[in-house]
C-alpha cells in the first residue's frame, strides 16, 4: 500500500486523489491535507476524547459529546463543506461502486 502526504502508510484503501478512504466498500472523506501536523493531532485528540465521552448514560452529557465529534470532525474536514477547491462533489458515505471511483475500487484487493 502507498504512503499518504503525511508519510503515514493507511489502513484502508486510499482513493488516488486522497480525498477518501474505503471501509467496507463505502467511502469517507479523509482529513484536510492542508492542516498542519499540530492542528491535526490536536484536533484528533479532541475526536478522539469527545468519542469516549458519548459512553455515559447521562443523555445530556452524551448530546454534548455528540456535538464535540461533530465539531471535531468538521475541524479537520472530515464533514461540513468540502476542503478541495475543484467544484467536484461529495461522494462520502456513499458506496464507492456508486460513484466515479467504481472503475478504481474495482481494480483493489478485496478488504
Amino acid at each position: 500500500m502507498d504512503v499518504d502526504a503525511r508519510g503515514v502508510t493507511p489502513r484502508y484503501p486510499v482513493t488516488p486523489d486522497g480525498r477518501y478512504f474505503v471501509v467496507r466498500g463505502r467511502l469517507w472523506r479523509c482529513t484536510d491535507p492542508r492542516l498542519d501536523a499540530d492542528e491535526r493531532e490536536r484536533l484528533t485528540k479532541e475526536l478522539m476524547s469527545a468519542r469516549r465521552a458519548k459512553r455515559t448514560d447521562d443523555p445530556d452529557e452524551r448530546e454534548r459529546a455528540r456535538q464535540r465529534v461533530d465539531a471535531a470532525k468538521r475541524a479537520l474536514g472530515e464533514r461540513g463543506p468540502v476542503w478541495w477547491d475543484d467544484g467536484a462533489p461529495d461522494h462520502g458515505g456513499r458506496m464507492a461502486r456508486n460513484t466515479p471511483y467504481a472503475d478504481w475500487f474495482a481494480e483493489i484487493p478485496p478488504e
